[in-house]
């Protein structure tokens, strides 16, 4: 699917075991070749520790556009630090963040349900949009540029990538099977934690968006996929917003480390998503 598929350094933990068992045919290995990449933590506010980062960057590369991977409900761990690889070897300044980390670490639940009811039910949306905020603002002063800026993000995160969208203008972002309506889903039942879902944003967009779903997903309806994708053409106007749906993918169907993985589905969407950014100057 990508290049530089080859062996690399890790990010600690590897993989969740809530996600099941490794399927390590079809895991993606990207080579860090080219590329500088370490982990770090980005300052937060007064009583809040420190955002976890792993960063991947073409050598030497200086004022480069620049993505902020936020991850799945299993955080920081492999897959999504191999993403982070991928962009930069498209030459992109990438920042893989974890704002699930400093609340509980997902490696200590046994199941995502435990994940979800456990841990990612006590994040505000309004603390991810800070943290997110925060990933932007130092990439902006550690060799992004600031005006070449997309969010993406994938499950959990894909979510936070349209929040994200309304919350903020930046140049991009693409939302990877992020769930789009709240009620629909029962899987965000307080209103204060989680005030509002994608669902409600299409006229209040900032910032350009590409939504990334399957058509068999079982997590996500694919009526509310469908309602919004209506809801974004029908605007007389507003930011560019699109989805684009894959009728033989379920949900993490890009997910290469996992039973889900869909590569047809997977291939197209990465393709796209790399479109979207170009699309848009990032």
């Amino acid at each position: 699917m990508m290049t530089n598929q080859t062996e690399h350094d890790h990010v600690d933990g590897e993989y969740s075991p809530a996600a099941g068992e490794v399927a390590t045919g079809t895991v993606v290995r990207t080579t860090t070749d080219g590329l500088e990449t370490h982990r770090l933590t980005i300052p937060a506010g007064v009583d809040e520790a420190a955002l976890p980062a792993y960063v991947a960057r073409p050598v030497g590369g200086t004022a480069l556009p620049t993505v902020v991977v936020l991850p799945e409900i299993f955080g920081l761990h492999e897959h999504i630090a191999d993403i982070a690889r991928r962009f930069a070897h498209e030459g992109y300044l990438a920042v893989a963040i974890d704002p699930i980390a400093r609340h509980g670490d997902p490696r200590s639940f046994a199941s995502a349900d435990e994940i979800v009811t456990g841990l990612l039910h006590t994040i505000p949306d309004a603390v991810v949009m800070r943290d997110i905020d925060r990933a932007v603002a130092w990439a902006g002063g550690h060799g992004g540029d600031p005006d070449r800026v997309a969010v993406t993000g994938f499950c959990w995160g894909g979510r936070w990538a349209w929040l994200y969208a309304a919350h903020q203008k930046v140049a991009a972002a693409v939302a990877w099977y992020g769930i789009i309506d709240g009620v629909a889903s029962g899987a965000y039942p307080d209103p204060i934690t989680f005030p509002r879902h994608p669902a409600d944003l299409a006229e209040d967009l900032q910032t350009p968006i590409l939504g990334l779903y399957g058509g068999q997903d079982p997590a996500i309806p694919l009526d509310t996929v469908i309602a919004l994708k209506d809801r974004l053409a029908q605007r007389s106007e507003g930011v560019d917003a699109d989805i684009a749906v894959f009728p033989d993918a379920g949900h993490a169907f890009f997910a290469d480390y996992r039973d889900t993985y869909h590569p047809p589905s997977a291939t197209k969407a990465w393709r796209l998503a790399l479109e979207w950014l170009r699309r848009h100057g990032v």
